[in-house]
């Protein structure tokens, strides 16, 4: 990790975006006691309605009298729960599918890429919208979940590419001769080397998540309940015409707290790339 953020100025600015982002999540209890005390954030009616920014409510109060600043820190918890869980199980199903299929070979290779394919192609947005119209209320683990189903698909194609490349390789073929098994092969030798791709694999897949979860949540149909997310908070300040009443933070912080998720995690992608990736290094002259 230290040598990652030595040879890669990118990396390093997006894992110290992120980890703060983490940090103001992790420590969303305490927090919210600095805010407004031992008040429920989602409690309605608490303070007076559509209050400027101020001393004590740092980004104003919405249209039912809670805290904002209290809420997109909640919110902003509740955005990287989904996303991280929901791009961990992508991300695994893709490792998973994509071992076996590059490192089997044969016909379960051609099941698991016709399957892979067709996922690709199946339109996720109808479907997403359809199934979180139908079903009022998800938990946050049902709602990562139903994201995750649609999001790994292009990992598993990566991840096999890399892995029918590294099987060619001699250590391999030695490592057989060796006589290692298939598992010791794959966790010995191959998962080290993709370490770097399954990272590229990860941040995708939780920004994907995230996305995908803001613009169910722009659409009204977002995972309902007591869980309030970026996306609903974008939602509200839309629906109650902030910008043409003039509060602006209402609307402008949730969506600079996703656009600085979305640009950290695009910084890490760059950086991964940027020092494992060769061939880049050269077309940049690094």
């Amino acid at each position: 990790m230290r040598s990652l953020f030595l040879r890669s100025r990118l990396f390093a600015v997006g894992v110290l975006i992120l980890g703060l982002l983490i940090l103001i999540a992790l420590l969303q209890p305490f927090i919210n006691r600095l805010l407004i005390g031992n008040t429920d954030p989602l409690a309605m009616g608490t303070f007076d309605t559509m209050l400027e920014p101020s001393r004590e409510h740092l980004l104003g109060t919405d249209k039912w009298g809670r805290d904002w600043a209290a809420l997109l820190v909640l919110g902003l918890r509740y955005s990287l729960v989904i996303g991280f869980l929901s791009g961990t199980v992508a991300t695994l199903i893709s490792v998973i599918l994509g071992f076996v299929s590059g490192y089997k070979g044969g016909r379960l290779d051609s099941v698991l890429r016709t399957l892979t394919d067709m996922v690709l192609v199946i339109p996720a947005l109808p479907i997403l919208i359809t199934v979180a119209a139908y079903i009022k209320f998800f938990s946050i683990v049902a709602m990562a979940l139903l994201l995750a189903l649609f999001s790994w698909a292009f990992g598993m194609r990566t991840i096999r590419a890399q892995v029918l490349s590294l099987r060619a390789r001699p250590y391999v073929d030695l490592a057989r001769v060796s006589n290692l098994n298939d598992m010791q092969i794959i966790f010995e030798e191959l998962v080290p080397n993709l370490l770097p791709f399954l990272g590229v694999a990860l941040a995708s897949s939780t920004a994907v998540a995230i996305l995908a979860e803001t613009g169910l949540e722009l659409i009204g149909v977002g995972p309902g309940g007591n869980i309030i997310t970026l996306g609903l908070m974008v939602n509200f300040a839309q629906s109650w015409g902030s910008l043409a009443l003039g509060y602006y933070a209402l609307l402008f912080a949730p969506v600079v707290a996703l656009i600085l998720i979305f640009v950290s995690m695009n910084l890490i992608n760059m950086g991964l790339e940027e020092v494992f990736n060769p061939r880049l290094k050269r077309v940049t002259g690094g």
